[in-house]
């Protein structure tokens, strides 16, 4: 799995067309807190028991299409951990091409443990949107 931080992510993104770009965070995270513009929400972990999502390998191999293995993933959660367990089970289940992007959305706590102040998506001001 390769690691790039918010800016890089995004200009790999805009270099790579055919990449998939998976916000693997909750809905609820994904609708109420604002996600990355062109990210595709499919959540690792979700819902009120916050369980792990069954589907997830399936639902992003539907999403790449029969090209899979080779097809660019790129994945983000709120901090970067969430991401990489994903990516994980994605390399496991045969995504030779996967990539996390470090601090993920909301970036690291600060010093007041508080996010969206240190590193990020946000933070870096690329773009992004809420519903």
């Amino acid at each position: 799995m390769d690691h790039l931080a918010p800016k890089e992510a995004h200009a790999f993104l805009e270099q790579n067309p055919d990449a998939v770009f998976i916000d693997c965070r909750s809905e609820m995270e994904f609708m109420f807190v604002g996600h990355p513009v062109g990210a595709m929400m499919v959540p690792w972990y979700d819902g009120p028991e916050w369980e792990q999502n069954p589907h997830f390998v399936g639902q992003v191999k539907k999403l790449a299409g029969a090209n899979f293995r080779n097809r660019p993933i790129v994945l983000i959660c709120r901090s970067g951990n969430r991401s990489v367990e994903a990516g994980q089970a994605l390399e496991q289940a045969g995504f030779q091409r996967v990539t996390n992007v470090l601090h993920g959305f909301e970036g690291d706590l600060d010093d007041n443990h508080h996010r969206n102040a240190k590193n990020g998506w946000r933070v870096e001001g690329l773009p992004w949107q809420q519903y």
